[in-house]
């Protein structure tokens, strides 16, 4: 079927598309869809104290019937009686699950079968793929929540929409043609390449975004940035009262790259998380706050001792993980807490300060400790010419940067991106500088700006 695809001329793949996205819509704007959309929209008035309640029925409800359902949590909490839980508190009897107990125990997780649920892939940035099953009755959940939150800033299916994610859609004629997109035009969503971002390329799908007009973006934050960074340059000014939002998605937003996108084209940086795991949902509101939406699960903030951390990696469990239920799991990523609960935006969910990113999207040195994705980004501060540097590091005592730049850079730029990183890092530290015309981006179209691929984690 994909050879058959690729076959085809461009108007009938962008036919096939559209009809197989309209499929999928089906399923995921089915069911009982529309109830449960209508029913979260009234929930967002809802008070803490209210917020709490419910999470507390939605967590005994889920972890009773993780139990009845899964032959792994049956084994698990054989020794725990969860029909006695109270309330969210009781959490802390349960075991944590993390991400390699996960994928070897998946089958025995399952409480049903691929054929009689919706399946969703995810590892793309770690190389170990991992297959989770969703009830379709959590799918329509899950979109009922992310709908929500988008609907408050005007967007909605059927909407202009110009979307970039990792799907590999071009063909080597697309490509000669310089044009990488591909057009749903029954619910008017261009899909655009995130496999051909370099300076190459990067005019046609600036010139193209101007044209098409879009409403809305959603996808890789990275993406959109290499986009901007390129009109910037190039002196291409983004029409204003074009984009309404953008709703970045799968990779970790920092707030240097909000500032840029907001900046270039013109509107508002929505952040928010899941995974494709189906983590509780964190959503970002027009008051630059993140709210941990517990309503759709329970977030727990622990540092390396199991101890609940101000800063620390989050541990989730999720309300609209039926098929595969995930209680306690050890997502891999890391988040700070906010110093106030209290948000003027009308939503009464509790506040973190940010979303720190993966668990390994630091580097590590030992004079200063951890330097995360934010403090990383800060070492372009003051720099020009690099259009954009990924750092790697493998052993304690070395990092290697791969840096694209461009003619404006030079030996000025590079001493103080040097310092830039001595301030981090301190000075015994080994930095290797690597200039390359591409740095590759991961298998599912991410790029990554910290791979940090040490054995032994600090």
């Amino acid at each position: 079927m994909e050879k058959l695809f690729f076959n085809l001329p461009n108007f009938l793949q962008n036919s096939i598309i559209a009809l197989y996205n309209s499929y999928l819509y089906s399923k995921r704007y089915g069911g009982k869809y529309k109830y449960y959309k209508k029913e979260f929209l009234k929930q967002q008035s809802f008070s803490l104290s209210q917020l709490k309640a419910y999470q507390n029925t939605q967590f005994i409800n889920f972890v009773n019937y993780a139990k009845a359902n899964s032959v792994y949590y049956k084994t698990a909490y054989k020794d725990i009686d969860v029909a006695n839980f109270k309330d969210v508190s009781d959490i802390k009897r349960l075991p944590i699950l993390n991400k390699e107990n996960l994928r070897t125990q998946i089958e025995s997780v399952y409480t049903i079968k691929a054929s009689d649920g919706i399946v969703s892939k995810t590892g793309g940035t770690t190389g170990k793929p991992l297959k989770v099953l969703f009830t379709k009755d959590d799918t329509n959940k899950r979109y009922g929540y992310l709908d929500n939150f988008r609907n408050n800033y005007g967007y909605s299916l059927g909407k202009k929409t110009a979307w970039f994610s990792g799907k590999k859609l071009l063909t080597n004629k697309d490509i000669n043609k310089n044009r990488f997109w591909k057009y749903d035009y029954l619910n008017k969503v261009r899909y655009y390449s995130t496999f051909h971002i370099n300076d190459a390329y990067l005019e046609f799908y600036l010139k193209d975004l101007i044209n098409y007009k879009p409403e809305f973006f959603v996808g890789f934050p990275s993406t959109l940035l290499e986009i901007a960074n390129f009109g910037k340059r190039n002196n291409i000014e983004f029409p204003s009262n074009t984009v309404k939002a953008i709703f970045p998605t799968a990779e970790t937003v920092t707030e240097e790259t909000a500032l840029v996108l907001s900046k270039y084209f013109k509107t508002t940086v929505l952040d928010q998380y899941a995974s494709s795991e189906g983590a509780p949902f964190i959503f970002q509101c027009q008051k630059g706050n993140y709210h941990l939406d517990i309503r759709t699960g329970v977030f727990e903030i622990l540092d390396n001792n199991d101890i609940e951390a101000e800063e620390g990696r989050l541990v989730v469990t999720s309300f609209t993980t039926h098929g595969t239920p995930l209680i306690r799991y050890d997502i891999g990523d890391s988040v700070k807490k906010s110093n106030s609960n209290i948000c003027d935006c009308g939503n009464h969910n509790p506040i973190i300060k940010k979303i720190l990113g993966r668990e390994n999207d630091y580097v590590f040195s030992q004079e200063t400790g951890k330097i995360n994705l934010g403090n990383v980004s800060n070492t372009l501060k003051g720099v020009s010419g690099i259009k954009r540097f990924q750092v790697i590091q493998k052993v304690v005592d070395e990092i290697t940067i791969l840096i694209e730049i461009d003619s404006t850079f030079n030996s000025k730029n590079e001493n103080l991106f040097i310092k830039n990183w001595r301030d981090r890092l301190g000075v015994a530290m080994k930095i290797n500088l690597n200039y390359v015309d591409l740095i590759p981006t991961e298998k599912s179209g991410k790029f990554r700006i910290v791979k940090n691929l040490m054995s032994v984690k600090h």
